[in-house]
């Protein structure tokens, strides 16, 4: 029944809203322009079964962010806050059984907010202010303060296809905002950018703030982050192409327990610092065909440097590809395919660390259900997107899921958000490789400009390494609706 009300509530308000007009234009006061968004989401839960705890629940996540800004003739300004605010979020939603840990992410926001069920905070999302036309050339920008800011988004490319690749299917691997989550992650530092029609360079040195599951977004963690970037869009109208060559250095100093498959005793003795160094790239590319439009991308990056007294050694890579048929012109269906590896540590006992540690990402493009991200993981999946109208988009995925090596953990997760909490977690999965097949299916529905409202299902069938630490019911279910309005 609960679940019932939930979904004729937001059906109403959704309602409401599809029936208004088009917003007007942004709003002014003098120089200074005011933007805004409420995001309001529904999320029903069904975690795999636990020996015990509430793993079946339904709240409410929303977010509600208002900004002023003003351009200037060789700078402009950003003043930008956020009020996240979750009501009924679930209690008892962490299993006790060996293992079964936080039940869904409703156990992540409880465990973050004092176990409040209802909670919500207002905080500084951006503040920053940005230099342009520096030394009489405006392709040099300097932006100084609070920013957010996803790796692979330094050019957005001028074919229609890139684009879409590139911000499904690159952006925010390894550095994000978290957005998916219904307070979000920002940066305190430096962001350099040369910009000019198809190249860019970019550098970044900034501290990442609070927040994720935290409502309190305020301050920092004792992490520094600094991030450099080539990007060349290149090719013409038959083949279309976007490189990136990037480094990453991230420093985590907190000294406090880290999630790997050491013995729990041995990871207390090691409070030392994480030191890591991050080398990758990626090559995208759309070539036109009589039949239609196929797109080729391939990602990776190698690991090296210290985690805590072990040698860093990890890698990552993903291949896959896409075609979208002339044939089939009212469905407008995009199919895609791919594989993607990020290594495990098979010997936690010697001195080397190869699990490939994902940064600070937002996991969730890349794992819709987040029950996995991409630390010791195959991922063998494909894509159907079908556009049967304008303003409709539908896409249904499926993921065949298994751990890189069966003597590491079973992670999730998407990073540093608060000073004492790792930011991952570990399952151990007693040798069992075969994680789970998911299928899901998303559909978006563009109201108007700034209003759209979607939903999501997912489903996971758990295979070995699940059914091992749940038991009593290896199957999962992820379902949310969502209406996001802009101002």
């Amino acid at each position: 029944m609960k679940i019932a009300r939930s979904v004729f509530v937001f059906a109403g308000v959704a309602a409401l809203y599809a029936q208004a007009p088009d917003p007007p234009k942004p709003i002014k006061i003098g120089g200074v322009t005011i933007t805004g968004s409420v995001r309001s989401r529904v999320y029903f839960w069904d975690w795999f079964q636990p020996a015990s705890g509430n793993n079946d629940y339904v709240y409410s996540g929303n977010l509600f962010r208002i900004g002023f800004s003003q351009n200037r003739d060789s700078w402009d300004w950003n003043a930008e806050f956020a009020v996240p605010f979750l009501l009924g979020l679930p209690t008892n939603a962490t299993g006790t059984g060996p293992q079964q840990g936080a039940l869904g992410l409703g156990s992540n926001y409880v465990s973050a907010n004092s176990g409040s069920q209802n909670t919500a905070m207002i905080f500084p999302k951006q503040i920053y202010v940005r230099f342009t036309g520096i030394g009489g050339n405006r392709s040099h920008s300097v932006q100084v303060g609070r920013f957010e800011f996803l790796d692979g988004s330094e050019i957005a490319p001028e074919n229609a296809t890139l684009a879409v690749v590139k911000r499904d299917r690159v952006y925010q691997r390894l550095v994000g905002n978290f957005g998916f989550s219904d307070v979000g992650r920002s940066l305190d530092g430096v962001h350099y950018q040369y910009a000019a029609s198809r190249d860019n360079v970019t550098f970044i040195a900034a501290v990442p703030t609070r927040g994720v599951f935290q409502v309190d977004g305020w301050g920092w963690n004792r992490i520094g982050l600094g991030y450099t970037s080539y990007t060349h869009e290149w090719g013409g109208k038959q083949h279309s192409a976007d490189t990136r060559v990037f480094f990453i250095e991230y420093d985590d100093f907190r000294h406090i327990l880290k999630t790997d498959n050491r013995a729990v005793a041995v990871r207390r003795g090691d409070l030392a610092n994480i030191r890591l160094e991050t080398f990758g790239g990626h090559s995208l590319h759309a070539i036109e065909s009589g039949a239609g439009t196929v797109d080729l991308l391939a990602w990776g990056a190698v690991q090296t440097g210290r985690w805590g007294v072990q040698t860093q050694r990890a890698g990552s890579f993903d291949i896959e590809g896409g075609f979208q048929p002339k044939s089939l012109a009212k469905l407008k269906p995009w199919i895609r395919g791919g594989y993607t590896y990020g290594s495990g540590d098979g010997n936690p006992n010697d001195n080397r660390h190869e699990t490939f540690f994902q940064i600070l990402p937002t996991p969730r493009p890349y794992a819709k259900f987040p029950f996995f991200n991409m630390m010791n993981t195959e991922d063998r999946y494909a894509i159907l997107i079908l556009r049967p109208h304008r303003k409709v988009t539908v896409t249904s995925e499926f993921h065949a899921l298994r751990l890189s090596d069966v003597n590491d953990f079973w992670y999730s997760g998407g990073g540093a958000f608060q000073p004492w909490t790792f930011g991952y977690s570990g399952r151990v999965t007693s040798g069992r490789r075969s994680l789970g097949n998911l299928y899901d299916t998303g559909i978006d529905y563009r109201v108007g400009r700034k209003l759209t409202i979607g939903g999501y299902f997912g489903y996971t069938q758990g295979l070995a390494a699940i059914s091992q630490i749940y038991p009593n019911g290896k199957a999962g279910r992820l379902g949310y609706l969502e209406l996001l309005q802009k101002f």
